[in-house]
């Protein structure tokens, strides 16, 4: 059994649906970020960066793992599926599994810290942030114009970026004109696990639609920025 400490977040939901993909039994551990739980000491003896998401794997002797992509790639290689274990193919895995790591999430949490958090409207770093989102957006609508997956068949390359990329309206990026990308979002988004997924620990609500919930929401993550 694996306890996926978490909270509603584009890192979060990259655990989750990973598990849920894996189908790997597990039991949600919520942290309320708004409320600092995840800087208290027996949230850090688990990950000593007091960040979400992490896992103990109870049959493993109680294993710790923290950072959502090696969460990812502990969990796949546990299961024995969604990462190859070895040749061209776990390389390419590998690569797009960093493209988010590395750009993608870095790039559009801060988006969303200039565009919704941050009090004051600090345009050119809301522009930096958006503009770079973008490029990289289409970077993956490019290479999804000849392939159905980022990486030959569907891994945890896909959940990563899509765990992000479906949160583009947050983060202020237009995706129009990127038909390829939004086809593979589509995609991911039919997929049942992929649905379960991104509702642990619990469904958001459209914030789109409620006004008031996406205030509400803006306001506790600006209450975790500044712990």
């Amino acid at each position: 059994m694996i306890d996926l400490y978490t909270a509603p977040t584009p890192n979060g939901w990259k655990a989750s649906v990973t598990l849920e993909e894996l189908e790997i039994p597990y039991e949600t551990r919520f942290v309320n970020l708004s409320e600092n739980e995840q800087k208290k000491p027996e949230f850090l003896a688990i990950n000593p960066n007091g960040r979400i998401p992490a896992i103990v794997d109870r049959e493993a002797g109680d294993l710790a793992v923290f950072e959502s992509g090696a969460v990812m790639i502990y969990l796949a290689e546990k299961a024995g599926r969604l990462l190859p274990s070895e040749g061209p193919q776990r390389a390419q895995v590998l690569s797009w599994l960093m493209f988010q790591m590395g750009g993608v999430g870095p790039m559009m949490g801060q988006a969303n810290v200039f565009y919704r958090y941050f009090p004051e409207k600090l345009q050119p770093a809301i522009d930096r942030y958006q503009n770079e989102g973008r490029r990289l957006f289409e970077v993956l609508d490019g290479h999804l114009a000849d392939n159905e997956w980022l990486a030959g068949e569907f891994s945890i390359a896909d959940i990563a970026n899509w765990c992000w990329t479906r949160t583009h309206k947050w983060s202020g990026i237009d995706v129009e004109g990127l038909d390829h990308l939004s086809r593979w979002m589509d995609q991911l988004r039919a997929r049942p696990a992929c649905h379960r997924g991104v509702e642990v620990p619990f469904k958001l609500p459209n914030m789109d639609a409620d006004e008031d919930a996406a205030k509400d929401f803006a306001e506790n993550a600006r209450k975790s920025l500044q712990r």
